[in-house]
């Protein structure tokens, strides 16, 4: 009996992937591949993500940038492999050195990423990569194999009961496949990069560069991992790969003269946001303040915050408490406090009226689940809802509940000028004045030593390395 259930169950199993499997012809490749997703899915998820990237992050209002990226970025498309796609090309507000793609022909850079390029060829390779993830339908790839092997993790909980035992490390085993999966696109990615941005004219021995960039940055900021566990190679192994693809590449295009365009480059994003901006609200001394929004209030010693377009989230370093601010749709408070309790089925335990800092307010805890206890209190400043809520799992509820109101009642109107007046920093591109050192230069323009190597990784080159006169390189100001 034991033995016909295994097979009528794995007979169920293999006329449910009968099913639903799907053979398409990868436009990369030309083979046919696994694929749960058709190229009418992609582009309808695309276009649903498109919005909620942008409210996310928000948009970097550059004209000049913006027809840059896109003009190279339709060309680019045209001679892609998949070129029918009408290709949309996004500058993000976002310190974050990144670009990215989703489905569809959506490729997203944040003005972080903008300001560490020096010259138009590395942008030009990250931008075949990002278009080179579209055109292998990576994403779709992706998302069948997930689904095929749920499906086989699923059997095998179900007939198996030594499987069941050991589930949590096939789980782990499945996570470490598609780390290994991510890699290998990334890899067929950066061969697209350096294939489209010399097919368009430029020297893709600048992408391998950036890549020293990445590294300089990933080592700065200590956030590199161990190749196996990255879903990007590593930095230091695309840099001799990429230079060895160029190559190869370039061989094909003997005669060519391809581009590298720096000074057109570093002219164009002259006066670039350079790092957060503080307009769109920062902290300073444990409290938050809004210039443009004319409003402030504190945040707990030691807790992350994380400030964007959308809301902000301000977490304790354990994760066991947290603290989100945004705001709510609603043109009043009645309607702002039943909508918040409606969406989340809250439950609530106590609610009342109150005034903060001369502000009408709403107070309420409630428990989202039974594992969760929350204070919420929404205010209304200047005809506009705010909404703070913190959370906390319920039996440490109390021991955070200070914070909450520490910060919720600590929300305020900002008037002090300044406060309200600062400006964001900004990339200036400076001509050097003689033959020296990038540090000697950068001196020269009166930057600051405890930035110096910040500002050689900006600069993609090192601070013993030699400048010339008349050379243009970036300053911060």
């Amino acid at each position: 009996m034991k033995n016909t259930a295994h097979l009528r169950l794995t007979a169920l199993f293999f006329v449910a992937i009968a099913f639903v499997v799907s053979c398409a012809v990868n436009p990369v490749t030309g083979k046919k591949e696994f694929m749960l997703m058709s190229q009418n899915q992609e582009k309808a998820l695309g276009a649903s993500y498109d919005p909620l990237v942008i409210q996310q992050f928000g948009l970097y209002e550059d004209e000049k940038l913006q027809e840059f990226i896109t003009q190279h970025g339709k060309e680019m498309g045209r001679i892609s492999h998949r070129p029918e796609l009408d290709y949309q090309f996004r500058i993000l507000d976002s310190p974050v050195v990144n670009a990215f793609a989703v489905p569809g022909g959506y490729v997203y850079f944040t003005r972080g990423i903008m300001a560490h390029f020096n010259n138009e060829a590395e942008f030009a390779g990250v931008l075949g990569h990002e278009i080179g993830h579209v055109a292998a339908r990576h994403s779709a790839k992706q998302y069948s194999n997930q689904v095929l092997a749920q499906l086989g993790l699923v059997l095998g909980m179900v007939v198996s009961e030594e499987f069941r035992n050991y589930s949590d490390l096939a789980s782990a085993g499945l996570g470490l496949l598609f780390l290994s999966y991510s890699r290998k696109h990334e890899s067929q990615s950066d061969k697209l990069g350096v294939q489209y941005s010399t097919a368009v004219g430029y020297d893709a021995h600048e992408m391998a560069n950036f890549f020293q960039t990445i590294q300089r940055l990933q080592e700065q900021s200590g956030a590199g991992v161990p190749t196996l566990l990255s879903t990007h190679p590593d930095p230091g192994d695309r840099f001799n790969r990429v230079h060895q693809l160029a190559e190869k590449e370039q061989m094909k295009a003997q005669g060519r003269d391809l581009k590298v365009n720096r000074e057109s480059y570093l002219r164009m994003i002259d006066g670039i946001v350079y790092g957060e901006d503080p307009r769109q609200g920062y902290v300073d001394g444990n409290v938050f303040y809004h210039p443009t929004m004319r409003f402030q209030f504190p945040t707990p010693a030691g807790w992350q915050v994380v400030n964007m377009p959308s809301q902000v989230q301000i977490v304790q370093k354990d994760g066991k408490a947290a603290i989100i601010m945004s705001l709510a749709t609603e043109s009043s408070l009645a309607e702002a406090t039943r909508a918040a309790i409606a969406k989340d089925s809250l439950k609530v335990i106590s609610r009342r009226n109150t005034r903060i800092n001369g502000n009408d307010a709403v107070e309420l805890t409630a428990d989202l689940n039974e594992n969760v206890r929350l204070m919420m209190t929404l205010i209304n400043y200047n005809g506009v809802i705010y909404k703070f809520a913190g959370l906390a799992g319920t039996p440490d509820f109390n021991t955070y509940k200070p914070y909450f109101t520490k910060t919720f009642n600590g929300f305020k109107s900002l008037s002090d000028p300044a406060r309200i007046n600062v400006k964001p920093e900004r990339i200036r591109i400076k001509s050097v004045q003689k033959d020296q050192t990038l540090e000697e230069a950068l001196r020269s323009f009166g930057m600051p030593a405890d930035r110096l190597q910040e500002l050689a990784i900006l600069n993609g080159m090192q601070l013993n390395e030699g400048v010339q006169k008349g050379m243009l390189i970036k300053v911060v100001e």
